[in-house]
């Protein structure tokens, strides 16, 4: 099963790319997608979308993992990552590719079995998990690695 982990986000979507066979998983692709505050915000959403339609393309996912907002201070910049979060999921949905989704809560406990896991935390399991040189960067990469493998753990109990 291939597995796409979007972070979603308007300034930088990340996106990790998985292979989960017979419980070993292996990283195939990861990275993120930019936008620039200078384009108009439906440009920047249209970007994204066009991105992450290209990855549905070349990688053909079987499943496409999405991180669950969080409660933000900054109500306007919630809602921005919030449109970046539905224009993931709905390209998933034109794609035909089942999504699941799944708080930072989860993802911290799938990978830690611990819920206030440290961000650092959470990139060293990626990196021992994928069996990695490197934490995985930038952060939103990382992130995505995270709920990738989140989904991977999690579609055994499904």
């Amino acid at each position: 099963m291939i597995i796409l982990g979007i972070d979603p986000g308007i300034a930088t979507t990340g996106y990790g790319i998985i292979k989960s066979m017979k419980n070993k998983l292996t990283l195939i692709n990861y990275g993120c997608i930019r936008t620039s505050s200078k384009l108009p915000f439906a440009k920047r959403l249209k970007k994204i979308y066009n991105e992450i339609n290209k990855l549905i393309k070349r990688y053909k996912p079987d499943k496409i993992a999405v991180e669950e907002l969080f409660f933000a201070k900054n109500v306007k910049t919630a809602m921005k990552v919030g449109e970046a979060r539905g224009v993931a999921v709905l390209t998933a949905m034109l794609n035909g590719i089942k999504i699941d989704e799944y708080t930072p809560l989860q993802v911290k406990q799938a990978l830690t079995g611990y819920g206030q896991a440290s961000k650092i935390q959470i990139q060293k399991m990626v990196k021992n998990i994928l069996r990695l040189e490197k934490i995985p960067r930038p952060d939103d990469a990382a992130d995505a690695l995270a709920i990738a493998i989140t989904c991977s753990q999690s579609k055994k109990f499904k």
